[in-house]
Protein backbone atom coordinates (compact mmCIF):
# COMPACT_ATOMS: atom_id res chain seq x y z
CA UNK A 1 0.00 0.00 0.00
CA UNK A 2 1.34 3.66 -1.08
CA UNK A 3 1.71 6.44 1.32
CA UNK A 4 -1.76 7.90 1.52
CA UNK A 5 -0.51 10.43 4.70
CA UNK A 6 -0.52 13.73 2.51
CA UNK A 7 -4.34 12.97 1.40
CA UNK A 8 -5.24 12.38 4.83
CA UNK A 9 -4.02 15.46 6.06
CA UNK A 10 -5.23 17.80 3.35
CA UNK A 11 -9.19 16.12 3.98
CA UNK A 12 -8.82 16.26 7.66
CA UNK A 13 -7.57 19.47 7.82
CA UNK A 14 -10.77 20.63 5.17
CA UNK A 15 -13.12 18.87 7.52
CA UNK A 16 -11.38 20.71 10.85
CA UNK A 17 -11.86 24.32 9.50
CA UNK A 18 -15.68 23.20 7.46
CA UNK A 19 -17.10 21.39 10.99
CA UNK A 20 -14.59 23.06 13.94
CA UNK A 21 -12.64 19.54 14.04
CA UNK A 22 -12.11 16.49 11.77
CA UNK A 23 -13.99 13.27 11.59
CA UNK A 24 -11.86 10.12 10.87
CA UNK A 25 -15.04 8.72 9.46
CA UNK A 26 -15.24 11.23 6.56
CA UNK A 27 -11.63 10.91 5.76
CA UNK A 28 -11.51 7.20 4.74
CA UNK A 29 -14.36 7.50 1.77
CA UNK A 30 -12.24 10.02 0.25
CA UNK A 31 -8.74 8.54 0.01
CA UNK A 32 -10.94 5.88 -2.84
CA UNK A 33 -10.89 8.77 -5.03
CA UNK A 34 -6.76 8.46 -4.44
CA UNK A 35 -6.33 4.76 -4.85
CA UNK A 36 -7.11 3.43 -1.76
CA UNK A 37 -8.87 -0.12 -1.53
CA UNK A 38 -11.47 -1.77 0.46
CA UNK A 39 -9.03 -4.49 1.70
CA UNK A 40 -6.29 -1.78 3.33
CA UNK A 41 -9.35 -0.33 5.28
CA UNK A 42 -7.67 -1.86 8.22
CA UNK A 43 -4.09 -0.83 7.76
CA UNK A 44 -4.81 2.66 6.47
CA UNK A 45 -7.34 3.64 9.77
CA UNK A 46 -4.63 4.00 12.69
CA UNK A 47 -2.75 6.62 10.39
CA UNK A 48 -6.04 8.19 10.25
CA UNK A 49 -7.10 8.44 13.51
CA UNK A 50 -3.73 9.18 14.31
CA UNK A 51 -3.32 11.97 11.57
CA UNK A 52 -6.82 13.13 13.02
CA UNK A 53 -6.01 13.58 16.11
CA UNK A 54 -2.87 15.64 15.28
CA UNK A 55 -5.07 18.34 13.28
CA UNK A 56 -8.06 18.92 15.84
CA UNK A 57 -5.21 20.22 18.03
CA UNK A 58 -4.30 23.11 15.77
CA UNK A 59 -5.38 26.42 16.01
CA UNK A 60 -7.38 27.46 13.57
CA UNK A 61 -4.81 30.06 11.91
CA UNK A 62 -2.08 26.77 11.79
CA UNK A 63 -5.06 24.34 9.90
CA UNK A 64 -5.51 27.49 7.48
CA UNK A 65 -1.63 27.35 6.79
CA UNK A 66 -1.27 24.21 6.22
CA UNK A 67 -4.19 23.40 4.17
CA UNK A 68 -3.10 25.94 2.04
CA UNK A 69 0.21 24.33 0.69
CA UNK A 70 -2.38 21.13 0.40
CA UNK A 71 -5.41 22.12 -0.68
CA UNK A 72 -4.23 20.86 -4.65
CA UNK A 73 -4.71 17.19 -3.19
CA UNK A 74 -8.39 17.80 -2.32
CA UNK A 75 -10.30 16.28 -5.35
CA UNK A 76 -13.61 19.11 -5.40
CA UNK A 77 -15.45 17.72 -8.33
CA UNK A 78 -14.98 13.93 -8.90
CA UNK A 79 -18.29 11.74 -7.76
CA UNK A 80 -18.49 10.40 -4.39
CA UNK A 81 -17.81 6.80 -4.15
CA UNK A 82 -21.17 5.77 -3.18
CA UNK A 83 -20.21 2.10 -2.44
CA UNK A 84 -23.47 0.52 -4.83
CA UNK A 85 -21.85 0.24 -9.03
CA UNK A 86 -24.25 -0.29 -11.38
CA UNK A 87 -25.58 -3.57 -11.40
CA UNK A 88 -26.00 -6.34 -14.56
CA UNK A 89 -29.01 -6.40 -16.40
CA UNK A 90 -30.50 -3.77 -14.07
CA UNK A 91 -33.94 -2.44 -15.31
CA UNK A 92 -37.81 -2.42 -14.44
CA UNK A 93 -39.45 -5.05 -12.98
CA UNK A 94 -35.85 -6.13 -10.94
CA UNK A 95 -37.25 -8.56 -8.06
CA UNK A 96 -34.51 -9.01 -4.64
CA UNK A 97 -35.07 -11.39 -1.85
CA UNK A 98 -34.15 -11.34 1.93
CA UNK A 99 -33.54 -14.28 3.31
CA UNK A 100 -32.90 -15.01 6.59
CA UNK A 101 -32.47 -18.01 8.41
CA UNK A 102 -34.53 -17.18 11.70
CA UNK A 103 -31.78 -18.66 14.40
CA UNK A 104 -31.61 -15.93 16.10
CA UNK A 105 -31.46 -11.73 15.69
CA UNK A 106 -29.73 -10.30 12.67
CA UNK A 107 -26.40 -9.11 14.01
CA UNK A 108 -24.66 -6.35 12.28
CA UNK A 109 -22.35 -9.01 10.05
CA UNK A 110 -25.23 -10.61 8.37
CA UNK A 111 -27.12 -7.61 8.34
CA UNK A 112 -24.53 -6.45 5.82
CA UNK A 113 -25.94 -8.31 2.91
CA UNK A 114 -29.27 -8.07 3.49
CA UNK A 115 -28.87 -4.36 4.08
CA UNK A 116 -27.24 -4.10 0.45
CA UNK A 117 -30.05 -6.03 -0.75
CA UNK A 118 -32.46 -3.17 0.20
CA UNK A 119 -30.55 -0.52 -0.75
CA UNK A 120 -30.08 -1.79 -4.29
CA UNK A 121 -33.70 -2.19 -4.54
CA UNK A 122 -34.43 1.22 -3.17
CA UNK A 123 -31.78 2.76 -6.05
CA UNK A 124 -33.83 0.76 -8.53
CA UNK A 125 -37.37 1.31 -7.29
CA UNK A 126 -37.14 -2.49 -7.06
CA UNK A 127 -39.76 -5.02 -5.19
CA UNK A 128 -38.35 -6.79 -2.30
CA UNK A 129 -39.21 -10.45 -0.94
CA UNK A 130 -38.64 -11.56 2.81
CA UNK A 131 -38.84 -14.75 2.56
CA UNK A 132 -37.60 -17.04 6.26
CA UNK A 133 -35.37 -19.54 5.34
CA UNK A 134 -36.63 -21.73 7.62
CA UNK A 135 -35.69 -25.35 6.75
CA UNK A 136 -35.34 -27.56 9.72
CA UNK A 137 -31.50 -26.38 10.21
CA UNK A 138 -29.01 -28.37 12.05
CA UNK A 139 -28.36 -29.65 15.78
CA UNK A 140 -25.83 -26.89 15.69
CA UNK A 141 -28.04 -23.88 14.24
CA UNK A 142 -31.74 -24.79 15.39
CA UNK A 143 -34.71 -22.26 14.73
CA UNK A 144 -35.17 -20.21 17.65
CA UNK A 145 -39.50 -18.92 17.67
CA UNK A 146 -38.45 -15.58 18.99
CA UNK A 147 -36.06 -14.90 16.05
CA UNK A 148 -39.49 -14.62 13.24
CA UNK A 149 -40.21 -11.50 14.82
CA UNK A 150 -36.92 -10.25 16.09
CA UNK A 151 -35.99 -10.63 12.37
CA UNK A 152 -39.03 -8.36 11.14
CA UNK A 153 -38.44 -6.05 13.95
CA UNK A 154 -34.63 -4.87 12.66
CA UNK A 155 -35.93 -4.87 8.98
CA UNK A 156 -38.74 -2.39 10.28
CA UNK A 157 -36.14 -0.31 11.93
CA UNK A 158 -33.79 0.30 9.66
CA UNK A 159 -36.29 1.22 7.34
CA UNK A 160 -36.05 -2.00 4.27
CA UNK A 161 -38.90 -2.04 2.38
CA UNK A 162 -40.20 -5.39 1.46
CA UNK A 163 -43.67 -7.21 0.08
CA UNK A 164 -46.37 -7.44 3.23
CA UNK A 165 -47.17 -10.81 2.43
CA UNK A 166 -44.35 -12.77 3.58
CA UNK A 167 -43.10 -16.55 2.33
CA UNK A 168 -41.99 -18.97 4.41
CA UNK A 169 -40.25 -22.42 3.13
CA UNK A 170 -41.73 -24.34 6.04
CA UNK A 171 -44.91 -23.93 4.65
CA UNK A 172 -43.90 -24.76 0.57
CA UNK A 173 -42.59 -28.76 1.07
CA UNK A 174 -45.68 -29.85 -1.30
CA UNK A 175 -43.73 -27.41 -3.50
CA UNK A 176 -40.62 -29.04 -3.36
CA UNK A 177 -41.58 -32.68 -3.15
CA UNK A 178 -43.25 -31.70 -6.46
CA UNK A 179 -39.84 -30.84 -7.98
CA UNK A 180 -38.30 -33.51 -6.32
CA UNK A 181 -39.87 -35.74 -8.55
CA UNK A 182 -39.37 -34.32 -11.49
CA UNK A 183 -36.07 -34.30 -10.94
CA UNK A 184 -36.22 -38.57 -10.48
CA UNK A 185 -38.26 -38.57 -13.45
CA UNK A 186 -35.53 -36.78 -15.53
CA UNK A 187 -32.67 -39.14 -14.23
CA UNK A 188 -30.64 -36.44 -12.31
CA UNK A 189 -31.58 -37.48 -8.88
CA UNK A 190 -31.50 -40.70 -6.75
CA UNK A 191 -32.50 -42.11 -3.83
CA UNK A 192 -29.20 -43.03 -1.78
CA UNK A 193 -28.76 -45.07 1.71
CA UNK A 194 -25.01 -45.21 2.07
CA UNK A 195 -24.20 -43.80 5.60
CA UNK A 196 -21.88 -40.52 5.67
CA UNK A 197 -18.76 -41.80 5.98
CA UNK A 198 -19.34 -44.17 2.67
CA UNK A 199 -20.84 -40.85 1.31
CA UNK A 200 -17.78 -38.71 2.50
CA UNK A 201 -15.01 -41.38 0.86
CA UNK A 202 -16.63 -41.75 -2.80
CA UNK A 203 -16.82 -38.24 -3.28
CA UNK A 204 -13.01 -37.66 -2.47
CA UNK A 205 -12.30 -40.78 -4.43
CA UNK A 206 -14.91 -39.36 -7.72
CA UNK A 207 -16.56 -42.95 -7.11
CA UNK A 208 -19.90 -43.31 -8.24
CA UNK A 209 -22.20 -44.56 -5.37
CA UNK A 210 -23.72 -48.12 -5.96
CA UNK A 211 -27.12 -46.41 -5.73
CA UNK A 212 -26.32 -43.75 -8.57
CA UNK A 213 -27.47 -46.49 -10.96
CA UNK A 214 -31.22 -47.59 -9.55
CA UNK A 215 -33.88 -47.65 -12.03
CA UNK A 216 -36.61 -44.64 -12.41
CA UNK A 217 -38.96 -47.18 -10.64
CA UNK A 218 -36.69 -47.76 -8.23
CA UNK A 219 -35.82 -44.07 -6.92
CA UNK A 220 -39.47 -43.06 -7.44
CA UNK A 221 -40.22 -46.55 -4.98
CA UNK A 222 -37.31 -45.26 -2.25
CA UNK A 223 -38.51 -41.88 -2.65
CA UNK A 224 -41.67 -42.38 -1.43
CA UNK A 225 -39.87 -45.00 1.24
CA UNK A 226 -38.36 -41.65 2.65
CA UNK A 227 -41.51 -41.02 4.08
CA UNK A 228 -41.70 -43.51 6.77
CA UNK A 229 -37.99 -44.21 6.98
CA UNK A 230 -35.89 -43.54 9.86
CA UNK A 231 -33.66 -40.52 10.14
CA UNK A 232 -30.31 -40.79 8.18
CA UNK A 233 -31.71 -43.98 6.74
CA UNK A 234 -31.72 -42.43 2.98
CA UNK A 235 -31.18 -38.81 1.42
CA UNK A 236 -32.43 -37.69 -2.38
CA UNK A 237 -29.28 -37.27 -3.77
CA UNK A 238 -28.40 -35.16 -7.31
CA UNK A 239 -26.53 -36.64 -10.33
CA UNK A 240 -23.24 -34.40 -11.14
CA UNK A 241 -19.80 -35.41 -12.56
CA UNK A 242 -18.34 -37.55 -10.38
CA UNK A 243 -14.89 -36.08 -11.86
CA UNK A 244 -15.98 -32.44 -10.64
CA UNK A 245 -12.59 -30.21 -9.53
CA UNK A 246 -14.84 -29.88 -6.32
CA UNK A 247 -15.25 -33.22 -4.58
CA UNK A 248 -17.89 -31.29 -2.18
CA UNK A 249 -20.13 -30.71 -5.96
CA UNK A 250 -20.30 -34.29 -6.33
CA UNK A 251 -24.06 -35.57 -6.01
CA UNK A 252 -24.61 -33.16 -3.29
CA UNK A 253 -27.77 -34.04 -1.26
CA UNK A 254 -31.01 -32.89 -1.96
CA UNK A 255 -33.12 -34.06 0.15
CA UNK A 256 -32.75 -35.25 4.05
CA UNK A 257 -34.90 -36.90 6.65
CA UNK A 258 -34.86 -35.10 10.19
CA UNK A 259 -37.44 -36.08 13.17
CA UNK A 260 -37.08 -32.90 14.64
CA UNK A 261 -39.89 -30.89 15.87
CA UNK A 262 -40.21 -27.15 13.73
CA UNK A 263 -41.44 -24.70 15.64
CA UNK A 264 -43.71 -23.35 13.12
CA UNK A 265 -45.54 -26.56 11.38
CA UNK A 266 -44.37 -28.94 14.52
CA UNK A 267 -43.99 -32.92 12.78
CA UNK A 268 -46.10 -32.62 9.96
CA UNK A 269 -42.64 -33.07 7.78
CA UNK A 270 -39.81 -35.69 8.38
CA UNK A 271 -38.33 -34.71 4.89
CA UNK A 272 -36.68 -31.50 4.57
CA UNK A 273 -34.55 -29.68 1.59
CA UNK A 274 -31.25 -28.33 1.55
CA UNK A 275 -30.55 -24.86 0.76
CA UNK A 276 -29.18 -24.71 -2.66
CA UNK A 277 -32.74 -27.04 -3.26
CA UNK A 278 -35.09 -24.88 -2.01
CA UNK A 279 -33.95 -21.86 -3.44
CA UNK A 280 -33.29 -23.24 -6.73
CA UNK A 281 -37.15 -23.72 -6.95
CA UNK A 282 -37.87 -20.44 -4.81
CA UNK A 283 -35.23 -17.83 -7.00
CA UNK A 284 -37.80 -19.22 -10.12
CA UNK A 285 -40.79 -19.23 -8.63
CA UNK A 286 -40.75 -15.95 -7.01
CA UNK A 287 -39.56 -14.05 -9.95
CA UNK A 288 -36.43 -13.36 -8.17
CA UNK A 289 -34.18 -11.25 -10.65
CA UNK A 290 -31.32 -10.37 -8.25
CA UNK A 291 -29.25 -12.21 -6.06
CA UNK A 292 -26.98 -10.50 -3.44
CA UNK A 293 -25.09 -13.00 -1.24
CA UNK A 294 -21.70 -13.96 0.87
CA UNK A 295 -18.87 -15.72 -1.20
CA UNK A 296 -19.05 -18.46 1.54
CA UNK A 297 -22.52 -19.19 -0.54
CA UNK A 298 -20.64 -19.46 -4.00
CA UNK A 299 -21.08 -23.70 -4.31
CA UNK A 300 -24.88 -23.15 -3.18
CA UNK A 301 -24.60 -20.63 -6.10
CA UNK A 302 -23.40 -23.32 -8.60
CA UNK A 303 -25.86 -25.93 -7.52
CA UNK A 304 -28.85 -23.48 -8.27
CA UNK A 305 -27.38 -23.01 -11.60
CA UNK A 306 -27.10 -26.98 -11.94
CA UNK A 307 -30.55 -27.06 -11.40
CA UNK A 308 -32.27 -24.45 -13.34
CA UNK A 309 -30.39 -25.95 -16.37
CA UNK A 310 -32.05 -29.05 -15.48
CA UNK A 311 -35.39 -27.82 -15.63
CA UNK A 312 -33.97 -25.18 -18.26
CA UNK A 313 -35.06 -21.70 -16.47
CA UNK A 314 -33.43 -18.53 -16.82
CA UNK A 315 -30.56 -17.80 -14.33
CA UNK A 316 -31.01 -14.42 -11.96
CA UNK A 317 -28.17 -12.39 -11.50
CA UNK A 318 -26.11 -13.34 -9.15
CA UNK A 319 -23.58 -11.42 -7.36
CA UNK A 320 -20.84 -12.30 -4.58
CA UNK A 321 -19.87 -9.96 -2.15
CA UNK A 322 -16.57 -10.80 0.12
CA UNK A 323 -17.04 -11.16 4.09
CA UNK A 324 -16.42 -8.53 6.58
CA UNK A 325 -14.86 -9.04 9.77
CA UNK A 326 -15.29 -6.20 12.08
CA UNK A 327 -12.05 -5.46 13.72
CA UNK A 328 -12.44 -4.27 17.46
CA UNK A 329 -15.14 -6.79 18.69
CA UNK A 330 -13.34 -9.06 21.31
CA UNK A 331 -15.70 -12.01 20.20
CA UNK A 332 -16.31 -13.59 17.03
CA UNK A 333 -19.77 -12.60 16.21
CA UNK A 334 -22.02 -16.16 16.08
CA UNK A 335 -25.85 -16.69 15.83
CA UNK A 336 -25.07 -20.00 16.97
CA UNK A 337 -23.05 -18.96 19.85
CA UNK A 338 -25.17 -15.71 21.10
CA UNK A 339 -28.17 -18.57 20.59
CA UNK A 340 -26.72 -20.73 23.51
CA UNK A 341 -25.59 -17.53 25.62
CA UNK A 342 -29.32 -16.50 25.64
CA UNK A 343 -30.60 -19.68 26.03
CA UNK A 344 -28.25 -20.22 29.70
CA UNK A 345 -28.80 -16.51 31.18
CA UNK A 346 -25.76 -15.57 30.00
CA UNK A 347 -26.53 -13.14 28.01
CA UNK A 348 -29.83 -10.90 28.92
CA UNK A 349 -31.37 -11.78 25.84
CA UNK A 350 -30.80 -10.82 22.16
CA UNK A 351 -30.48 -7.16 22.91
CA UNK A 352 -27.06 -7.60 24.73
CA UNK A 353 -24.07 -5.55 24.01
CA UNK A 354 -22.16 -8.79 23.38
CA UNK A 355 -24.92 -10.32 20.48
CA UNK A 356 -24.34 -7.04 18.32
CA UNK A 357 -27.33 -8.00 17.11
CA UNK A 358 -29.16 -4.92 15.70
CA UNK A 359 -31.97 -4.97 18.80
CA UNK A 360 -28.62 -4.18 20.78
CA UNK A 361 -26.98 -1.70 18.62
CA UNK A 362 -30.15 0.70 18.71
CA UNK A 363 -30.71 0.16 22.56
CA UNK A 364 -26.95 1.63 22.37
CA UNK A 365 -28.19 4.51 20.73
CA UNK A 366 -26.52 3.70 17.28
CA UNK A 367 -28.77 4.98 14.46
CA UNK A 368 -30.36 3.66 11.73
CA UNK A 369 -28.61 6.41 9.35
CA UNK A 370 -25.08 5.10 10.42
CA UNK A 371 -25.65 1.25 10.15
CA UNK A 372 -27.62 1.94 6.89
CA UNK A 373 -24.11 4.25 5.64
CA UNK A 374 -21.85 1.89 7.09
CA UNK A 375 -22.96 -1.18 4.68
CA UNK A 376 -23.23 1.63 1.73
CA UNK A 377 -19.63 2.85 2.35
CA UNK A 378 -18.32 -1.30 2.57
CA UNK A 379 -20.51 -1.51 -0.52
CA UNK A 380 -20.32 -4.89 -2.56
CA UNK A 381 -16.66 -6.25 -1.55
CA UNK A 382 -15.34 -8.84 -3.82
CA UNK A 383 -13.00 -9.75 -1.61
CA UNK A 384 -12.89 -10.16 2.48
CA UNK A 385 -12.32 -7.72 4.52
CA UNK A 386 -11.77 -6.07 7.72
CA UNK A 387 -13.18 -3.09 8.58
CA UNK A 388 -12.48 -1.31 12.27
CA UNK A 389 -15.79 -1.13 14.73
CA UNK A 390 -14.59 2.47 14.82
CA UNK A 391 -15.62 3.11 11.46
CA UNK A 392 -19.30 3.06 12.21
CA UNK A 393 -18.67 4.58 15.51
CA UNK A 394 -17.36 7.47 13.09
CA UNK A 395 -20.22 7.78 11.26
CA UNK A 396 -22.47 7.64 14.64
CA UNK A 397 -20.68 10.33 16.26
CA UNK A 398 -20.69 12.76 13.39
CA UNK A 399 -24.78 12.17 13.30
CA UNK A 400 -25.81 12.61 16.89
CA UNK A 401 -22.95 15.03 17.80
CA UNK A 402 -24.75 18.51 17.13
CA UNK A 403 -27.76 16.87 19.14
CA UNK A 404 -26.45 15.35 22.02
CA UNK A 405 -27.00 17.35 25.24
CA UNK A 406 -23.30 17.41 27.30
CA UNK A 407 -23.55 16.02 30.99
CA UNK A 408 -21.04 15.16 33.95
CA UNK A 409 -20.52 11.39 35.70
CA UNK A 410 -17.79 9.75 37.69
CA UNK A 411 -17.22 6.72 37.96
CA UNK A 412 -16.01 4.82 40.92
CA UNK A 413 -16.70 8.64 42.99
CA UNK A 414 -14.43 9.71 45.57
CA UNK A 415 -15.69 12.53 47.37
CA UNK A 416 -13.49 15.97 47.70
CA UNK A 417 -13.52 18.05 51.41
CA UNK A 418 -12.15 21.32 49.47
CA UNK A 419 -10.47 23.95 51.98
CA UNK A 420 -11.26 27.39 51.83
CA UNK A 421 -13.35 27.09 48.49
CA UNK A 422 -15.35 29.77 47.20
CA UNK A 423 -19.29 30.28 48.85
CA UNK A 424 -20.75 29.25 45.57
CA UNK A 425 -24.11 27.98 45.68
CA UNK A 426 -24.94 27.22 41.91
CA UNK A 427 -22.92 27.96 38.25
CA UNK A 428 -24.30 27.72 34.90
CA UNK A 429 -22.36 25.64 32.22
CA UNK A 430 -22.45 24.87 28.67
CA UNK A 431 -25.57 22.22 27.37
CA UNK A 432 -23.60 21.76 24.26
CA UNK A 433 -19.79 23.57 23.19
CA UNK A 434 -21.79 24.57 20.14
CA UNK A 435 -24.62 26.26 21.63
CA UNK A 436 -25.44 29.34 23.79
CA UNK A 437 -27.84 27.44 25.63
CA UNK A 438 -26.80 27.02 29.66
CA UNK A 439 -27.87 24.25 32.61
CA UNK A 440 -27.98 25.36 36.18
CA UNK A 441 -25.45 22.77 38.46
CA UNK A 442 -26.31 23.51 42.35
CA UNK A 443 -22.74 23.32 44.21
CA UNK A 444 -22.82 20.80 47.26
CA UNK A 445 -20.14 18.00 48.08
CA UNK A 446 -18.23 17.28 44.86
CA UNK A 447 -16.84 14.57 43.89
CA UNK A 448 -14.39 13.37 41.48
CA UNK A 449 -13.43 9.29 39.84
CA UNK A 450 -10.93 7.48 41.58
CA UNK A 451 -8.91 7.27 38.69
CA UNK A 452 -8.44 10.79 38.49
CA UNK A 453 -8.10 11.26 42.09
CA UNK A 454 -5.03 8.63 41.83
CA UNK A 455 -3.73 10.21 38.77
CA UNK A 456 -3.70 13.83 39.69
CA UNK A 457 -2.31 13.03 43.11
CA UNK A 458 -0.34 15.97 44.20
CA UNK A 459 -1.33 17.84 41.92
CA UNK A 460 -3.26 21.20 40.72
CA UNK A 461 -5.94 20.63 38.66
CA UNK A 462 -9.37 22.22 37.62
CA UNK A 463 -12.41 21.29 38.07
CA UNK A 464 -13.97 21.90 34.79
CA UNK A 465 -16.09 24.99 34.60
CA UNK A 466 -15.57 25.91 38.50
CA UNK A 467 -12.02 26.17 39.79
CA UNK A 468 -8.95 24.75 40.80
CA UNK A 469 -8.09 22.73 43.63
CA UNK A 470 -4.58 20.97 44.45
CA UNK A 471 -4.74 17.23 45.69
CA UNK A 472 -2.41 16.75 48.16
CA UNK A 473 -2.90 15.07 51.86
CA UNK A 474 -5.50 17.59 51.92
CA UNK A 475 -7.87 18.92 49.44
CA UNK A 476 -6.80 23.03 48.29
CA UNK A 477 -8.63 25.91 46.90
CA UNK A 478 -5.69 27.17 44.79
CA UNK A 479 -7.70 29.94 42.40
CA UNK A 480 -10.70 30.02 39.94
CA UNK A 481 -8.58 31.35 36.56
CA UNK A 482 -8.75 29.04 34.09
CA UNK A 483 -4.91 28.31 33.33
CA UNK A 484 -2.89 25.59 31.76
CA UNK A 485 -3.59 22.51 33.73
CA UNK A 486 -5.47 19.04 33.80
CA UNK A 487 -9.05 19.17 33.50
CA UNK A 488 -11.41 16.38 34.77
CA UNK A 489 -15.02 16.18 35.46
CA UNK A 490 -17.00 16.59 38.75
CA UNK A 491 -20.59 16.03 40.19
CA UNK A 492 -22.36 17.59 42.62
CA UNK A 493 -25.88 17.44 43.29
CA UNK A 494 -25.90 13.55 42.36
CA UNK A 495 -27.75 11.15 41.78
CA UNK A 496 -26.69 7.06 41.34
CA UNK A 497 -25.69 6.22 37.35
CA UNK A 498 -24.83 3.25 36.04
CA UNK A 499 -24.07 2.64 32.38
CA UNK A 500 -23.69 -1.03 30.65
CA UNK A 501 -20.42 -1.35 28.46
CA UNK A 502 -20.59 -3.50 25.25
CA UNK A 503 -18.63 -6.03 27.66
CA UNK A 504 -21.82 -6.63 29.13
CA UNK A 505 -20.48 -5.21 32.94
CA UNK A 506 -21.74 -2.49 34.57
CA UNK A 507 -19.57 1.11 35.23
CA UNK A 508 -20.97 2.06 38.95
CA UNK A 509 -21.05 6.30 40.05
CA UNK A 510 -22.86 8.82 39.92
CA UNK A 511 -24.29 11.69 37.40
CA UNK A 512 -25.51 15.37 37.73
CA UNK A 513 -29.61 15.52 38.79
CA UNK A 514 -30.14 16.98 35.56
CA UNK A 515 -30.13 14.22 33.86
CA UNK A 516 -33.30 13.46 35.86
CA UNK A 517 -35.28 15.05 33.28
CA UNK A 518 -33.81 13.41 30.46
CA UNK A 519 -36.64 11.00 28.30
CA UNK A 520 -36.34 6.77 27.95
CA UNK A 521 -33.93 6.89 24.55
CA UNK A 522 -32.39 10.29 24.75
CA UNK A 523 -28.44 10.26 23.80
CA UNK A 524 -26.45 12.34 25.53
CA UNK A 525 -22.06 12.27 25.90
CA UNK A 526 -21.03 12.09 29.59
CA UNK A 527 -17.87 14.34 28.78
CA UNK A 528 -14.49 12.39 28.93
CA UNK A 529 -16.47 9.11 28.94
CA UNK A 530 -18.53 9.05 26.06
CA UNK A 531 -22.05 9.18 24.64
CA UNK A 532 -24.76 7.06 26.04
CA UNK A 533 -28.26 6.41 26.27
CA UNK A 534 -30.62 6.45 28.28
CA UNK A 535 -32.33 3.04 29.40
CA UNK A 536 -34.37 3.77 32.29
CA UNK A 537 -34.35 4.32 36.30
CA UNK A 538 -33.59 0.63 37.84
CA UNK A 539 -35.43 -1.27 40.25
CA UNK A 540 -32.33 1.03 43.16
CA UNK A 541 -33.44 3.83 41.38
CA UNK A 542 -30.20 4.27 39.53
CA UNK A 543 -30.34 6.00 36.45
CA UNK A 544 -29.19 2.80 33.52
CA UNK A 545 -27.43 4.36 30.31
CA UNK A 546 -26.08 1.99 27.85
CA UNK A 547 -23.01 2.84 26.62
CA UNK A 548 -22.65 3.77 22.78
CA UNK A 549 -19.21 4.69 21.72
CA UNK A 550 -16.48 7.47 22.73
Amino acid sequence: MRDFSKEIKAYALKNALEFGKADAGKILPKLFQHGLEKKDIKQIMPQILEIVKEVNSYDEIKMQREFHDLKNVVKEHEQAQTGLPELKNSGKNMVFRLAPFPSGALHIGNAKTYLLNALYAEKYNAKTILVFDDTIGSEEKQIMPEAYKLIQNAFDWLGVRYDEKFVYKSERLELYYKYAIELIEKKAAYACSCNIETLRKNRKKGKACEHRSNTLKENLAKWKKMFDAPEGSFVLRLKTKMNHPNPAFRDRVLFKISERKHPLVGNKYRIWPTLEMSWAIDDHLLGITHIIRGNDLMIETDMEKYIWDIFGWKHPETIHAGLVRIEGIENKISKSKAQKEVKSGEFIGWDDPRTWSIQSLRRRGIGVKAIRQFVEEIGLNKQDISIPIDVLYSINRKIIDQTANRYSFVKNPVELKVLKKPDTKKIEVPIHPDRAETREIKIGRIFISDDDFKKFKNKEIRLLHLYNVLLGKKIEFTSEENKEIPKINWVSDEVKTRIFMPDGKWVEGLAEREIENLEDGDIIQFERFGFCRFDRVGKDASYEFWFAHK
